[in-house]
């Protein structure tokens, strides 16, 4: 009898997620927050939109090269982490086997069975299992740089499309209530997909997105007003 037993784990997620729900967050809130505070500063429609695309452009290669640069720095970390375990393992091959081996203990396992362990899984690979249970580095969890960046710009377009849509087709003189209505009802949303993608309670992962977007917005409201006030725009 064939037994099945699936399982779906979302740790594989991590590495592409983490960017795309800061990317997309970022873009929904950095151009919601740019347009609204320039709106209010009582900017020109084309005027709001030239700024939306102007900051949707330069918010997606910020947040590209800064999860490259953030992410490729953990890889470099862990490259040379690697490569002094490889090191130690040929020079000191002994000592090597017998960290794996209390490491074993540590976790529980009998002496004589954590000795075993340790030699069987050095035959087979020795760099891995001490990449794996020494230093924590694994596959699915190990630092891809150009997945984070681009998942990151990608996620920070899709996320400004909306604010700069509403503040398209928005009338004159409502851009500013368009975009706060829209940027809110993104953040709900994209709080809620984010929460229930990672395996979080989605009420509360909405409204976390959703208050902090929401201050945001006021602040950048409150600027541009002050701002327009003391330029006479």
């Amino acid at each position: 009898m064939n037994s099945r037993h699936p399982e779906r784990h979302r740790s594989g997620r991590v590495g592409w997620l983490r960017a795309a729900v800061l990317g997309a967050n970022d873009g929904i809130v950095s151009i919601a927050g740019l347009v609204v505070g320039v709106a209010a500063a009582g900017a020109a429609h084309e005027g709001v939109l030239t700024a939306g695309i102007a900051g949707t452009v330069a918010g997606a290669m910020s947040m590209a090269a800064g999860e490259y640069v953030s992410v490729q720095s953990q890889a470099d970390t862990e490259r040379a982490d690697l490569a002094v375990e490889h090191r130690e393992l040929h020079q000191e091959p002994d000592d090597e086997l017998e960290e794996l081996a209390a490491i074993y203990r540590a976790r529980g396992l009998a002496p004589d069975l954590a000795r075993e362990v340790a030699e069987q899984l050095t035959r087979h690979d020795a760099l891995g299992a001490h990449a794996r249970d020494e230093l924590g580095i694994t596959d699915t969890l190990r630092a891809r740089p150009l997945q984070a960046a681009g998942a990151s710009a990608a996620a920070f377009c899709a996320g400004a499309a909306l604010p700069m849509t509403a503040a398209l087709l928005a009338p004159d003189g409502r851009v500013e209530a368009a975009t706060i209505a829209a940027t809110l009802l993104a953040l709900l949303l994209s709080g809620s997909l984010a929460a229930w993608a990672g395996g979080a309670p989605v009420p509360r992962g909405a409204i976390r997105v959703a208050f902090w977007g929401a201050l945001a917005m006021a602040t950048a409201a409150a600027v541009g007003r002050l701002f327009g006030a003391s330029t006479g725009l």
